[in-house]
């Protein structure tokens, strides 16, 4: 008798994050990628999917993800302006003195947090998404 096996295949997608309008050339951004209900915000970058670093060229980046399972992600970007991977904070206040950004947000505020409910967009096929840096 023979063995018989099934394979089911999850179909998998790229997804391409766009970060345009950048306050400058500086440094690097830091695009982190995240599947879990409560799990933004993030402000270690410790409760990620997926993490990449990139280049930035005429206040732009781009990176992308490849082979992602379909599904309900959120990302978040930093412009890690001096290049220590994590949010640097300004003097006496609580804001970023980086730039920041969150998937479908254009701003963010107390009346506006980060969260992965509001940040988050499905995967079904590939997908371009662009997020905007915010300068507080």
């Amino acid at each position: 008798m023979a063995n018989l096996f099934v394979i089911v295949q999850q179909n998998k997608h790229n997804l391409t994050i766009n970060v345009n309008a950048l306050k400058n050339s500086k440094g690097t951004v830091l695009i982190a990628l995240y599947n879990q209900e409560g799990s933004i915000p993030d402000e270690n970058f410790e409760a990620y999917y997926k993490k990449k670093i990139a280049s930035i060229s005429n206040n732009k980046a781009r990176v992308t993800f490849a082979g992602l399972p379909e599904g309900q992600y959120a990302a978040t970007i930093l412009h890690d302006e001096n290049n220590n991977e994590k949010i640097d904070k300004k003097f006496m206040l609580p804001l970023p003195s980086e730039g920041v950004g969150f998937s479908n947000y254009d701003d963010f505020g107390l009346n506006n947090r980060p969260n992965f409910k509001k940040a988050s967009f499905n995967i079904v096929k590939d997908t371009s998404i662009t997020i905007k840096a915010i300068y507080k």
